[in-house]
């Protein structure tokens, strides 16, 4: 088996803007976020694929819708493709955070693999859960192209299954709204053939934070 993934973050929201925790809060698209979308769709338009499964979630679904009236393809509905539950996170800043729930966010930034947050999953729940997903994907479209819109933590899944990252080391790699990153699933393993492709909001704009998932 030799399926390619192309995996795309959703575009700009207005609380990526805000550095607020989105998680699973079905936060809408910004101006930005819209027109990274219809960029994305653009470039995808110029590339066969077979199939377009996104995130249920607004943000991804309305990124993914984009990226269907460009390349005609229906979009697939996946659940398990949603951003980390991020509990009583949820609409806050890192200083928020912080502050409300100081023994909480101490833990969690720790990187602590099994430590979950109120109401919330752990990194190793996340992973677990969102690597199945991918997996069971590639798996029914052996030897295809496939395009995958999703969230910035469901990339992150797959760039440290790729390159065997422990869950508790800090992240280096851009989690891009609207970015191409592509891997190739083999029998075997996970391959990162390219991370963070924004060639295409040249235009547009491309939103850009520091390591931390908002």
């Amino acid at each position: 088996m030799n399926t390619e993934l192309i995996l795309i973050r959703h575009g700009e929201t207005a609380w990526n803007r805000e550095r607020r925790m989105q998680g699973q809060t079905d936060t809408p698209l910004s101006d930005i976020g819209r027109a990274q979308a219809e960029a994305v769709g653009l470039r995808l338009a110029r590339h066969p694929f077979t199939a377009l499964y996104s995130s249920d979630l607004l943000r991804a679904w309305d990124t993914a819708a984009a990226i269907a009236r460009a390349s005609g393809h229906e979009v697939r509905r996946k659940r398990d493709l949603r951003e980390r539950t991020f509990g009583v996170f949820e609409g806050l800043t890192h200083d928020e955070m912080s502050r409300r729930y100081p023994d909480e966010h101490g833990r969690f930034s720790s990187r602590d693999p099994d430590y979950a947050m109120p109401g919330g999953e752990s990194p190793r729940q996340f992973f677990e859960r969102s690597l199945a997903c991918l997996d069971a994907i590639a798996r029914a479209h052996a030897g295809e192209c496939v395009v995958v819109v999703t969230h910035g933590l469901v990339l992150d899944t797959l760039h440290r299954a790729a390159r065997n990252i422990p869950l508790d080391a800090k992240r280096e790699a851009p989690l891009l709204n609207a970015s191409l990153n592509t891997f190739h699933r083999t029998d075997d393993s996970w391959i990162e053939v390219a991370w963070g492709d924004v060639a295409h909001l040249a235009e547009v704009g491309v939103t850009r934070f520091d390591s931390r998932a908002v």
